[in-house]
């Protein structure tokens, strides 16, 4: 047998080591309880590769077997799948294989509005906006809107999708997400500011899409025996829970035992008290269903906060490993965050409460209180544009568009996770990058922040003992310092209040 020479002499640990020089490895995630998951691994959608890295890798498979097996995590560990005939062709095509669909660990789905009605009037309507937005091209979403007709009364979709979740063996993570390509984009724009009577007649709606996307995802996961564990739905549409609200599926339970991780945004602010109010008996079987949740997430849009309790919708549950919890968009009391959090103050290591407005009456320094003197095993908290109920209405009882410098900051923590194509409507989104992934690494975690070098052990002192630091810490001393007037909150004020919760001194408690 001819001696290997070159590359080929290589162990795979080493030319997997220059792999991740062209594509990180897919296999490396972040841990559900650290504060960058939700925007890394949950609300992010796929980044599509770029041409040359995908290219390099493809290449480099067509070297030889060793080369070929060695790639194929790169390119098979993360699919993302298209509704659209030649997005559920690929799919097939790679569940075919046995050999490339084992590696597949997370699966994204990515659903277009559907077209409900209008497809013969489109063209009579385009032919008139010719010259005033650019070429809209009639017969491209004529043929787009026959294409999903056909793929949903043929089930093709729910037949390719049923034979994915089978053959996706060690599939750990489900996405589903809304995807809005530039001509829909334009043509939706045109439907809602043209006053023609035909722009009436055509309907793209996300409901639909959104309710179908699930429930053949769901029907295929259960029929596959799925060991998945992780759902995210950071675009989902509130009839999506109204669906099941008079009858819960058998489905859905079973499903929700599986999870460890559940992750919900509801981008729909369209009647959001009453439907959700309406869903809530949902909520409560599910979430009594889903006895192993580790991580879970549920979140409103940032302009129109949800005004109901939080136990309408946890129903005073208690999960016995959760380890991250974090709400979105809500009008709450103090007492109420206070609750939910001392039911787990034995295992949650991160609380995200962005956008959180507390009404009148409650201060925010009982709850950082709270949070600083009982949650011992509490490691970042987010506080992201959280403020008074008051002043948040104030702020946008006269503007249409209240920039996000006047809710308190202007820096990149204020931006958003969802890039602009898969952004909810009317909202501006364009971050890249995950800057709670940066906040983590620089004043969130006392370990390594700007006052980790501040933390010294005592000559005398041994590594097992508690000793104190507080005239070493740069932190208030107490929730009186914190500058807490329940009327505002600045920008400023929010970074602080998130680092002197964790910010413990290790002898003495909070005061």
């Amino acid at each position: 047998m001819p001696r290997r020479t070159g590359l080929q002499s290589l162990s795979n640990e080493l030319l997997k080591d220059v792999l991740d020089y062209i594509e990180s490895d897919p296999e490396q995630t972040v841990s559900i309880d650290r504060r960058a998951y939700l925007s890394v691994e949950s609300f992010r959608p796929p980044s599509p590769p770029e041409p040359s890295r995908a290219q390099d890798i493809g290449n480099l498979r067509l070297v030889c077997r060793q080369f070929a097996e060695i790639g194929i995590p790169y390119q098979f560990t993360r699919i993302a799948t298209r509704f659209s005939r030649q997005g559920l062709a690929r799919l097939e095509n790679i569940c075919s294989q046995s050999h490339l669909a084992k590696h597949t660990r997370k699966f994204s789905y990515l659903v277009p509005y559907f077209w409900i009605e209008g497809r013969e009037q489109i063209e009579q309507l385009l032919e008139s906006e010719r010259g005033h937005r650019g070429f809209l091209d009639a017969s491209f979403f004529q043929r787009k809107a026959e294409d999903q007709w056909q793929i949903i009364h043929t089930k093709e979709d729910a037949r390719v999708l049923k034979k994915a979740m089978a053959a996706f063996s060690s599939l750990q993570h489900v996405q589903i997400l809304r995807l809005q390509d530039e001509a829909d984009r334009t043509l939706l724009e045109f439907l809602q500011e043209s006053e023609m009577p035909r722009a009436a007649m055509v309907d793209l709606n996300w409901t639909p899409a959104c309710v179908h996307a699930t429930s053949t995802v769901a029907q295929a996961l259960l029929q596959a025996g799925s060991q998945f564990s992780r759902f995210s739905g950071p675009m989902m549409n509130t009839q999506s829970a109204l669906a099941i609200k008079d009858r819960i599926p058998k489905t859905v339970l079973v499903l929700a035992s599986k999870l460890t991780c559940l992750e919900l945004h509801f981008d729909d602010a369209e009647a959001l008290n009453e439907r959700m109010r309406a869903a809530s008996n949902v909520f409560k079987a599910v979430f009594l269903a889903a006895k192993n949740l580790q991580a879970v997430h549920v979140g409103f849009p940032s302009r129109s906060p949800l005004a109901l309790g939080l136990e309408e919708v946890f129903h005073s549950i208690q999960w016995e490993k959760l380890r991250a919890f974090g709400i979105q968009a809500w009008r709450l009391e103090a007492n109420e965050i206070i609750q939910l959090a001392r039911r787990h103050k034995t295992t949650l290591r991160g609380l995200r409460l962005r956008d959180v407005q507390l009404r009148e009456g409650s201060m925010w320094k009982d709850v950082l209180v709270m949070l600083r003197a009982e949650m011992e095993q509490l490691e970042w908290v987010s506080l992201r544009r959280v403020d008074y109920s008051k002043h948040f209405d104030e702020l946008w009882a006269n503007s249409m568009e209240v920039p996000d410098e006047s809710l308190g900051g202007s820096e990149s923590d204020e931006e958003d996770d969802f890039p602009a194509h898969f952004s909810a409507p009317g909202s501006v989104i364009n971050s890249e990058d995950d800057n709670d992934s940066e906040y983590e690494h620089s004043i969130a975690d006392t370990d390594h922040g700007p006052d980790a070098n501040e933390i010294a052990l005592s000559p005398n002192t041994t590594a097992s003992m508690p000793f104190c630091t507080c005239s070493r810490s740069s932190n208030p001393a107490s929730a009186d310092d914190l500058g807490d007037n329940g009327l505002f909150i600045f920008h400023q004020q929010r970074k602080l209040w998130e680092k002197w919760v964790v910010g413990r001194c290790p002898e003495h408690s909070c005061s």
